[in-house]
């Protein structure tokens, strides 16, 4: 079928909105009427070339809408429900999967092997992030949706696909932070207030959420972050010795792709601490640090990779969460953007201005 979709045919130049070809839904997929796909910085890094990748592609991953076809052997959702989209694929059936870690997933299926995008005349597009949802329509595997309740905002909505799994799911699902624990989050934008979120859920004791504007420890505070720092005018170690009596903090979250970010967080752990990095910087960044300090102080650093996330079991909670009040994710959107003014969207979130910029179709 012919869509319309926000094509990158050269790093960091304006999006183009081009008609292109969308193949039908094959076996075990499904495509999406896409509704609301809130903006990234993972998205913005891929736009900038930070990872390298090829061209034309489409990107966007943070994206909610409506089921309009399925394909065979689809039989966990059916036309017409509303769903969260996301970039985790998974075959249910591999040692990750069956492990309990379907971002991890070992297969390889076929939308892995040729993208259903392509322009009138032929050229094959890149199925950006596993899902191309910078466009009106999507073709996807079905593992990577998941209903939701008719009742649930679909701009709302498409915050979950990313930024709420990632940074909540970080502190509930790969850290497991407990009750009455310390906890310090690095960087204040979408993904950093649901971990601020997640900390606040688990009951952590003190949550010290540390950035560069004032705008964004303002919203932290909100979001449930008992102290703020900012480190550009704050000397963060001393702020962060303070505030957990000399101790440190039980865990660190890294939400920023931010080089130096990581060699801080491990200042700030205390001894048998973990840092958890959840940002993803760009390729060739690095980071040093003393292992035998790590070893003799029995510490630990985490890799979080799309908060551990299993979509049939996270997302219900998240949407339950939500609805009862104990969830903050209306406060999370700066702006609604329609999806002819995608390179303005992109600009406003680029200059840190913004928590999240949705598009809304």
């Amino acid at each position: 079928m012919k869509t319309r979709a926000a094509v990158c045919r050269a790093f960091g130049q304006p999006l183009t909105i081009e008609e292109i070809e969308l193949a039908d839904p094959g076996q075990g997929e499904i495509r999406v009427k896409i509704k609301a796909c809130a903006i990234c910085h993972s998205d913005i890094f891929f736009w900038e070339g930070a990872w390298g990748g090829a061209l034309p592609a489409v990107f966007g991953h943070e994206a909610a809408g409506i089921v309009e076809a399925v394909g065979p052997g689809v039989t966990r959702v059916k036309v017409g429900d509303p769903v969260v989209a996301t970039l985790i694929r998974s075959c249910g059936f591999c040692p990750s999967c069956s492990g309990g870690a379907p971002v991890f997933c070992e297969e390889v299926f076929p939308l892995d092997r040729e993208s259903p995008i392509r322009a009138l005349n032929g050229e094959s597009i890149v199925h950006g992030m596993r899902i191309g949802a910078f466009a009106e329509h999507v073709v996807v595997h079905h593992s990577q949706v998941e209903a939701i309740p008719a009742h649930m905002p679909l701009d709302v909505a498409s915050l979950i696909a990313c930024g709420v799994l990632t940074g909540l799911g970080a502190v509930v699902n790969t850290a497991q932070v407990g009750a009455g624990m310390s906890v310090v989050v690095i960087g204040c934008g979408g993904v950093g207030l649901n971990s601020v979120q997640g900390a606040r859920l688990a009951g952590a004791s003190p949550i010290i959420a540390i950035d560069v504007a004032e705008s964004k420890l303002k919203a932290a505070k909100a979001f449930g972050a008992t102290h703020t720092i900012n480190a550009k005018s704050e000397d963060v170690a001393a702020r962060v010795a303070e505030y957990t009596h000399d101790r440190k903090a039980d865990f660190v979250f890294v939400t920023v792709g931010v080089a130096g970010a990581a060699e801080q967080a491990i200042g700030l752990m205390r001894r048998n601490g973990a840092t958890v990095l959840v940002g993803m910087p760009p390729s060739g960044v690095r980071a040093t640090f003393d292992p035998g300090w790590i070893a003799a102080d029995g510490q630990r650093i985490l890799g979080s990779k799309m908060g551990s996330a299993r979509l049939p079991i996270d997302v219900p909670k998240i949407v339950e969460l939500y609805v009862a009040g104990r969830l903050k994710l209306d406060e999370l959107i700066t702006a609604r953007f329609p999806f002819d003014d995608i390179n303005a969207a992109i600009a406003s979130s680029r200059s840190g201005a913004a928590l999240r910029n949705v598009l809304v179709f």
